[in-house]
């Protein structure tokens, strides 16, 4: 039954209902790994770049523009991601993107060795090579996955974010303190191409076209399944892009990554000349707010599919989500700025970025309430905006620490963003098809 508030869900065969683990399932896990990948990858510069800031002289504006170098390349080439992956294939796209930024990660030591321009150049291009990941995912999942399991779905790609960054910053601080910084990009990249072995060997693009297919899971896929018809008529992408709820998600998708983006980016250095913490100590304690995103993240979808599958409208249950996510997590922000020890930090920045997760339950599902059928499309205009922080936040941060001589104007800066990301999607998003799909 449809509620008014969202897309009207459609009535599954007797045998489809309770499934067993199926492909859908190893699909899921091999596209949070590659999100456990490539946040892994992003971060590991993070601890790094505190030995490479001392060996190479940097500034902490320089340590910023290496830092922010990545989502350069990122914000470049992600405009397109999602129309690319709607032309070759999602399965394409996502395969031979692990492989690039993979490659671009095992570069790295050697162009920072060369020269500051060429490892700023080695950032940017690993940037682009990752900037189709989750427009790819996106468009798989509107294959893959049943209306009733969105919410998990997606908390499932996007856990990828704070379980790559949990071993990112704790892994790469080992590999640092036990092997030296280069190790920390030998060691995740080559892993990135183990990935893609198995990704191209055990996943399809389509359920239609994938033999390994029990019975009761062609049946369940069958309503996200793209008709022919529907897969060849021209699409409004103007109307779509152009759309209030697009408009709610793109903010309270920026809200989250200004939150996401310049933590991942500064924490360890935070820790490090705020709580005096070694470079060991300050990925361990980096590393404790993502794992708290990440349990928070998936009780949220799981409780988000609860309540839809009750009646709740899904509209309100995303907006709920969202707007109490960002409203708490800009709040903890606030408290960590008077924080007086390592511990009371950790604890402020553990609430935080769990509120932080579990507003991911609002805009992550809302990309498929909003556009079943082109959610890689609408996810790659809505993270178009989302990786600015990347770019501007990580660097802004920088220079307010430069400026300031303290992290208190770069916490309430992403207190200011997430209070205002939840009030405009709290009044805009709806949780209908623009499209009619």
């Amino acid at each position: 039954m449809n509620d008014g508030s969202g897309p009207a869900q459609a009535v599954l065969p007797a045998a489809a209902v309770r499934p067993r683990l199926g492909q859908r399932h190893v699909l899921l896990l091999l596209v949070f790994l590659a999100c456990v990948l490539g946040y892994t990858d992003r971060v590991n510069i993070a601890v790094v770049a505190v030995s490479m800031k001392e060996q190479f002289g940097w500034s902490q504006t320089d340590k910023g523009i290496v830092l922010s170098a990545f989502f350069a390349g990122y914000l470049l080439f992600m405009p397109v991601t999602g129309l690319l992956a709607a032309r070759f294939g999602g399965k394409r796209m996502l395969g031979w993107s692990v492989v690039a930024w993979s490659l671009f990660t095992l570069l790295t030591p050697v162009s920072a060795g060369w020269s500051f321009t060429a490892l700023v150049a080695t950032r940017v291009l690993m940037g682009v090579g990752e900037a189709a990941m989750f427009p790819a995912a996106y468009e798989l999942f509107g294959r893959w996955i049943p209306f009733a399991e969105r919410s998990r779905a997606t908390a499932r790609l996007m856990s990828g974010i704070p379980v790559g960054t949990l071993v990112g910053l704790s892994g790469s601080g080992w590999l640092v303190k036990s092997y030296g910084w280069p190790a920390a990009f030998y060691v995740f990249g080559g892993l990135g191409l183990v990935w893609a072995l198995a990704w191209f060997a055990r996943v399809a693009n389509d359920p239609a076209a994938d033999s390994r297919l029990a019975p009761g899971e062609r049946e369940l896929l069958a309503p996200v399944a793209t008709p022919a018809s529907a897969a060849a008529a021209p699409v409004d992408y103007r109307r779509l892009l152009l759309s209030k709820s697009t408009l709610a998600l793109c903010v309270a998708h920026f809200a989250t990554t200004w939150n996401v983006y310049v933590l991942i980016s500064w924490l360890p250095s935070y820790f490090r000349d705020v709580q005096h913490l070694t470079i060991a100590g300050a990925g361990f304690y980096s590393a404790a707010p993502w794992l708290a995103m990440f349990v928070a993240a998936n009780v949220a979808a799981a409780l988000s599919d609860r309540l839809v599958a009750r009646g709740v409208g899904v509209t309100g249950v995303r907006k709920f989500f969202e707007c109490s996510g960002l409203t708490l997590s800009a709040l903890m922000l606030l408290l960590t700025r008077g924080a007086g020890s390592a511990e009371a930090a950790v604890a402020c920045l553990c609430v935080a970025m769990a509120a932080t997760g579990w507003a991911t339950a609002g805009f992550a599902p809302g990309t498929l309430d909003v556009a079943p059928r082109h959610a890689g499309v609408l996810y790659s205009f809505s993270n178009t905006f989302a990786t600015i922080p990347g770019v501007v936040g990580v660097a802004i941060a920088g220079w307010l620490v430069d400026v300031t001589g303290t992290y208190s104007a770069v916490f309430a800066l992403a207190a200011a963003i997430g209070i205002g990301g939840a009030l405009l999607f709290g009044l805009l998003f709806e949780a209908r098809p623009v499209l009619g799909d």
